[in-house]
């Protein structure tokens, strides 16, 4: 994730890429809309978030309203329309990590950091996500899209908010 300040040259190069790229795999037909969920996920890949300026871009790109373009973006839980944290930390939420304890340390990380999913404090945000295949050592989670930690129980939670924020505290 770059996180880069909004361009709209920018997001009009990323979003022709992905109509190339769509009508490379299906043809001219439809392609373009097809191309909706793809140019969101390079938007937010590329400033970190998809900004309110580009829904009217991607809406005007693809001949959408606008309307159907936010309905897209508020529907998916994985993007977000406001800048995250510097770090980013998504709990997973699935059965087999609530049967372990997810509900309890999502709790605690709201109750004790200000940490509520979709939201940031210390320059922490918190996200859901639903299975990250750690199953056997849940509940997990994913740190940045790079460190997967297991066994997060309410002291690892501490600990974990701790080292992400500055200075070590939480």
């Amino acid at each position: 994730m770059d996180t880069t300040a909004w361009d709209v040259g920018q997001a009009k190069a990323l979003i022709e890429r992905e109509v190339r790229a769509a009508r490379a795999f299906l043809g001219d037909d439809g392609a373009d809309q097809s191309a909706l969920l793809p140019i969101l996920q390079a938007l937010q890949h590329h400033f970190g978030f998809v900004p309110p300026e580009a829904v009217a871009v991607v809406a005007d790109a693809l001949n959408l309203s606008k309307a159907e373009v936010k309905g897209v973006v508020s529907f998916y839980k994985d993007l977000r329309t406001s800048p995250p944290g510097e770090h980013v930390v998504a709990l997973c939420r699935a059965e087999a990590c609530q049967a372990r304890g997810a509900e309890a340390v999502a709790a605690h990380l709201e109750r004790t950091h200000g940490l509520a999913p979709g939201g940031t404090s210390h320059g922490v945000t918190l996200t859901n996500t639903y299975c990250l295949g750690n199953c056997a050592l849940g509940p997990a989670a994913l740190i940045d899209d790079t460190k997967l930690v297991g066994r997060l129980d309410l002291h690892a939670a501490d600990a974990l908010v701790a080292s992400l924020t500055p200075g070590g505290k939480s």
